[in-house]
């Protein structure tokens, strides 16, 4: 009998057949059949040859003022000290008015790439051809691209040529971009309909062949900005602020420096990413793009001093997110998370993104500018540390303490703690 292909397979024919032809053991085995708050069919829909779940721990992030709104945010992240200092930025931003944000209508961008309908690129002469031909056209494509969808818009066409740098030096290509309005929902799935949908007709008006027709996650025309003032006094005086000016600075302008200030932003941002559903990889993508768009890698956000002598933080990103479609409709956990925001747009929830990513850049460099970034980090991972060396329940929190206090936060002197606890009884 022939055997089953593993996509076919039931979820625990897939896990004996790992058992199989693998080392894993059957305990190792039992710890993808635990789908938490999902079931097996729901993720075998989500993704092929599925076998479980990898969770992630959900945390809470407090004190966020947004808009004059209060939120309490949901954070889906494996590192320590990522929520406590959100929240503690949060509070801090507070005393300063909380955070102000504003974003811009959901705008995004699908490209169709269009070339000769032969091997060769198109010549110079004629672009302002074919460019007019689309231009004159422009009203038939719109209407055609808005016959693919019930509830996105396409506004606009913008058509720009382009030409190949590659070591293939192919030539010259056309790129007809679409603009289209998503309302609230991220709009991968409807940019590529369209895109896919009017190919056809643009390659009849010009003769050409159309290549590419997807959606573009660099997402320039749905930016989210959002501002919050952080009191002197509450971030440890001037020469502490002075210092954060000074790591501002050094972001601002070295490229090894940027690339970890920005991950520190993306820790906020991609954390309530993760737990609204969101593709983080494309707000990644779309932010580190926007990070360069001058030509130079620098910081995502902008750090000041007021008149009034405190501190000034901003950040302007495009924030590509959705409240409606994808797994927001699917995934259990996802519309608790964000029932639990009670975000009523996916503008809305691109602010409160915006802010986490804001907040958590404020508590790094405060915290670099200050006492050091592994004190406070340190802390937080010791109760890691404590469930490595094999604690459990109230123990985590005895051994951590303790190699707090000896300013030892290692592995080694967990399990010496521990055993020195388990021998007096505790």
């Amino acid at each position: 009998m022939e055997q089953k292909k593993f996509r076919d397979m039931s979820q625990d024919e897939r896990l004996q057949y790992l058992k199989i032809k693998t080392n894993l053991s059957e305990k190792e085995i039992d710890l993808f059949r635990n789908t938490g708050g999902l079931n097996f069919n729901t993720i075998n829909g989500m993704v092929e040859n599925a076998i479980g779940v990898f969770p992630l721990p959900i945390g809470i992030a407090t004190n966020f003022v947004i808009n004059n709104k209060e939120y309490l945010i949901p954070m889906a992240i494996e590192e320590p000290s990522v929520i406590a200092a959100a929240s503690n930025a949060a509070k801090i931003a507070g005393r300063g008015g909380g955070f102000v944000a504003d974003v811009d209508d959901s705008i995004m961008i699908g490209q169709i790439q269009l070339i000769p309908d032969s091997n060769n690129s198109i010549n110079k002469s004629e672009i302002d051809d074919i460019i007019k031909v689309l231009q004159d056209n422009k009203n038939k494509i719109t209407s055609l691209a808005n016959t693919k969808s019930k509830f996105a818009e396409c506004i606009d066409i913008k058509i720009r040529h382009i030409e190949d740098k590659s070591i293939n030096s192919l030539g010259i290509m056309i790129i007809v971009e679409i603009l289209v309005d998503v309302k609230d929902a991220m709009g991968a799935n409807v940019v590529n309909t369209m895109c896919e949908g009017i190919a056809p007709e643009i390659e009849l008006l010009t003769g050409g062949e159309t290549i590419l027709k997807i959606l573009s996650n660099y997402a320039t025309e749905r930016l989210v900005r959002c501002k919050a003032i952080f009191p002197r006094d509450l971030i440890g005086g001037e020469d502490v602020l002075r210092r954060i000016l000074f790591a501002y600075a050094m972001a601002y302008t070295d490229v090894y420096r940027a690339v970890t200030h920005n991950k520190g932003i993306m820790n906020g941002i991609d954390s309530v990413a993760i737990a609204t559903g969101q593709d983080f990889r494309a707000i990644e993508a779309g932010c580190h793009a926007y990070a360069c768009r001058d030509g130079h890698y620098k910081s995502l956000t902008k750090w000041y001093q007021n008149s009034n002598g405190d501190l000034v933080g901003e950040i302007e990103i495009p924030m590509a997110v959705g409240t409606v479609g994808g797994i927001t409709n699917t995934h259990p956990i996802v519309k608790s998370c964000l029932k639990l925001l009670n975000v009523s747009s996916s503008k809305e929830l691109a602010t409160i993104m915006a802010a986490s990513g804001l907040a958590q850049n404020f508590s790094a460099i405060r915290a670099l500018a200050d006492e050091g970034i592994q004190k406070g980090h340190m802390k937080l991972h010791s109760k890691n540390i404590a469930i490595m060396a094999g604690a459990t329940d109230n123990m985590i929190e005895l051994v951590s303490k303790k190699m707090v206090e000896e300013k030892n936060v290692s592995v080694s002197r967990a399990k010496e703690i521990l055993e020195t606890l388990n021998k007096k009884g505790v």
